[in-house]
């Protein structure tokens, strides 16, 4: 194989540095991200299978789990669909306020957790501007698992937006164009053109929105009630658990946390790595 192949290890560079470069990056995703979480995994070994059985399958710890990962796949559903249908009105139509809109979809990033719950809780409070229309309906939102939803797709849908918008952006309108002339309807052309083309952009939005999900403490505390058995998140009973001095406890639900995560995300990278494979053989 040839030096320099894309394919294959590059022996030297134009531009010098890597060694160090590689070093400082290892260096500091060991220090920052490797190292704590070898700490948690090591914490967790010094507990006997019964320990960990008997902590995971309390009806607290099952039912903030559920919790927590049941609402964050449906956040991130929910996300990808608006995700999907703000994507298209802001790159394939110009309208009055399009700036904006697109502005305010970065809200979520820059607001503080603490102050998107507080806001959250005070809109959908039963005398709240949006509460005060569900009340005489039968709908609760605050303090509910429903708040917790509402949270969630607050907090994950620029992760969606962001992920798609430049791939559509940069889809080469001919191609559309080309499928219209050749007889292809709307539908046809979006299914067999666009979705494609996107589909790889939608499963890492869609993976970004649930894993922000599944960690998001601050704004999910204040309209959830946490309620335990009922709306008490994952999170918040880690930090419970600290509180109580019962690190074992705390460390065996952070850590079945995480190999979930590593799991979903690890199924979802597999099926955009799929669906990459796919469309470059279609193309």
């Amino acid at each position: 194989m040839p030096r320099g192949d894309a394919s294959g290890w590059r022996g030297h560079s134009v531009i010098p540095g890597f060694n160090l470069t590689l070093g400082l990056t290892l260096l500091w995703l060991s220090l920052i991200v490797l190292i704590p979480l070898a700490a948690l995994f090591v914490k967790t070994a010094e507990l006997t299978p019964e320990h960990i059985v008997n902590i995971l399958t309390s009806t607290r710890t099952l039912n903030a789990l559920k919790i927590s990962f049941g609402l964050s796949l449906v956040a991130a559903a929910i996300n990808l669909v608006l995700g999907a249908v703000i994507v298209w009105a802001l790159v394939r139509y110009d309208f009055p306020g399009r700036r904006i809109l697109d502005a305010l979809i970065d809200i979520p990033f820059a607001l503080p957790t603490a102050v998107a719950g507080i806001a959250l809780t005070t809109l959908y409070a039963e005398n709240g501007w949006i509460g005060s229309w569900l009340a005489p309906l039968g709908i609760r939102v605050s303090f509910t698992p429903l708040g917790i939803l509402v949270a969630l797709i607050f907090i994950g849908l620029p992760f969606v937006v962001r992920t798609v918008q430049p791939v559509l952006e940069d889809l080469d309108h001919e191609l559309e164009e080309a499928a219209t002339t050749l007889g292809a309807g709307r539908l046809t052309t979006i299914r067999r053109i666009v979705l494609p083309a996107v589909l790889p952009a939608f499963l890492t939005g869609f993976a970004l929105a649930f894993a922000r999900a599944v960690g998001e403490y601050g704004s999910v505390i204040f309209i959830a009630g946490n309620l335990p058995n009922v709306s008490e998140i994952a999170p918040l009973l880690i930090v419970i658990r600290l509180e109580e001095f019962r690190y074992a406890d705390a460390t065996t639900i952070a850590v079945t946390m995480l190999v979930a995560a590593f799991i979903l995300l690890f199924i979802i990278n597999g099926l955009q790595r799929w669906s990459e494979t796919r469309t470059g053989r279609a193309g």
